[in-house]
């Protein structure tokens, strides 16, 4: 390896396996795939060491590359931040931002947000990848994640994001509940039909409600579970008076000024921490730390 190559070499050999592919890595460089290949064909001659297993559906690391890649993943990162730095050093902020978020932000919380950051740095790149559950960002090749209530590795840190106070609300169609009637307490759901989430692979989210100095989890009949992944459809079928749902409560504001939706018990709705935004604390680069600053005065 000589003079600049090495380093954007071994760029080109993280883009594929960030990628999963020769030919997205070449998309995300904006190269031919062919120099893509050539250029991992040449690290592995140089290192005389096998790097990727390659098929005709996937491209996966070897042990030797994935050591590799683990090394200098946070080196290379180190330099493009001391750049970044160096660049940004007149106040003008470049670069990229990327995201790992649920997809319960997505309609309401992360859209001012984002706005509001890129009129203040419109030469910022961001990517949004909607995951919901709890992912190593570091790995995923994410700058940060938004998260609700759970627990993070020791070095991470985490600032509170959009609303500091949120609740999940019970809603109805007037229709359901006209044919059902109204339930007057928590124990009263267990007789109704309900609209829940699943995560992915995992349990049922959970219906917990104030009843007098007490917090319940009420198990109705569930007529309808849908992926969170799918969060915003179920609103759709609570519409159509399937049941009653468990929602965001600003989420379903619009619908309880229409009209198209009740609330149900809502005295019994518990109030939740929001979602807060979390990131490596020892690496912070210059795109995520404005991020955090307008996430702050927001």
């Amino acid at each position: 390896m000589k003079n600049n190559g090495p380093p954007n070499d071994l760029r080109v050999f993280l883009a594929v396996l960030d990628e999963g592919g020769f030919r997205a890595a070449a998309k995300r460089l904006g190269v031919a795939p062919s120099k893509v290949s050539t250029t991992v064909s040449r690290i592995e001659a140089t290192l005389g060491a096998p790097l990727l297993v390659r098929t005709t559906r996937s491209v996966r690391a070897t042990e030797q590359g994935r050591a590799l890649a683990d090394r200098i993943a946070p080196l290379l990162a180190e330099v493009d931040q001391a750049c970044m730095e160096t660049a940004n050093s007149t106040g003008w902020v470049r670069g990229r931002l990327k995201l790992n978020v649920p997809g319960a932000v997505m309609p309401d919380i992360l859209p001012p947000l984002l706005t509001k950051f890129q009129l203040k740095h419109p030469e910022v790149e961001v990517e949004i990848v909607v995951e919901n559950n709890l992912v190593d960002i570091v790995a995923s090749g994410c700058d940060a994640g938004i998260r609700y209530g759970t627990s993070l590795e020791k070095d991470m840190v985490s600032i509170p994001i959009g609303p500091r106070v949120q609740q999940i609300a019970l809603a109805a169609a007037p229709a359901y509940l006209e044919e059902r009637g109204c339930p007057q307490s928590p124990g009263e759901l267990t007789l109704h039909d309900a609209i829940r989430y699943r995560f992915h692979g995992g349990p049922l989210l959970p219906w917990m409600l104030k009843n007098g100095d007490e917090t319940i989890s009420v198990e109705p009949v569930t007529r309808l579970t849908i992926s969170v992944n799918a969060m915003n459809t179920g609103l759709s079928y609570a519409r159509a008076g399937l049941g009653i749902i468990g929602m965001f409560r600003n989420w379903l504001e619009d619908d309880f000024s229409a009209g198209t939706l009740v609330p149900v018990l809502a005295d019994c709705w518990r109030d939740q921490e929001g979602p807060r935004l979390y990131y490596p604390g020892r690496l912070t680069p210059t795109p995520l730390r404005a991020f955090i600053e307008v996430c702050r005065t927001t």
